[in-house]
């Protein structure tokens, strides 16, 4: 799961054009804990992936990697 979730976050975060900083900011976490996300050396806790999946307008399933359906429905 953890290399599906930082290839995931790597490749929406550059979809919807955002830095590192600016999901960090949207988070309410520092910019080096968000970069340690995309780096596998951490996992986010539920409530910040839960900010994660609504800034990029995907749902926690697809982060995860237990779909490849990006949205619901």
């Amino acid at each position: 799961m953890r290399e599906v979730l930082s290839e995931r976050l790597k490749e929406c975060r550059r979809e919807k054009g955002y830095t590192q900083n600016q999901v960090a900011i949207y988070c309410d976490i520092t910019e080096k804990t968000y970069q340690n996300y995309e780096l596998m050396t951490r996992e986010p806790k539920i409530e910040i992936l839960i900010r994660i999946a609504n800034l990029f307008d995907t749902t926690i399933d697809y982060l995860v990697g237990r779909t490849n359906e990006k949205k619901n429905g």
